[in-house]
């Protein structure tokens, strides 16, 4: 699974828009996460095929602004444990990786976003 990241207009209706072209095109969005910013929306997706995904939405007029590749985790056997997620995040930082993208996908599954995923995997397997 890779994450999109869209640039939206920040108005009502783009975020239906998007989520509708999606569907109707098959494409399901895993995960999802989206702030504003100035007059713009910052959408994060996570998508099983981002080829697809990413020619959907540019076909239809969307600004995609970066497509990579992200760790995404079972946290099923964590979630609402205190602490469990300053555990995660502490075995990334020890090894020098910064997370700079973080959020909660379908069934118990988190998105990190870092910058040296290789370092990251291999800490997380410790």
């Amino acid at each position: 699974m890779k994450d999109i990241t869209v640039i939206l207009e920040n108005s009502p209706g783009t975020l239906a828009d998007m989520g509708e072209l999606l569907g109707k095109n098959g494409i399901n969005m895993n995960g999802l996460c989206g702030i504003p910013l100035n007059d713009e929306g910052i959408i994060h997706i996570l998508v099983d095929d981002e080829t697809v995904a990413k020619y959907v939405l540019e076909s239809a007029g969307f600004k995609v602004s970066a497509v990579r590749e992200v760790l995404v985790l079972d946290i099923g056997n964590i979630a609402g444990k205190p602490g469990s997620g300053g555990k995660l995040a502490r075995k990334i930082g020890n090894v020098g990786v910064n997370i700079d993208l973080i959020y909660l996908a379908e069934h118990n599954k988190i998105v990190i976003g870092v910058d040296d995923i290789k370092r990251a995997r291999i800490a997380l397997s410790k």
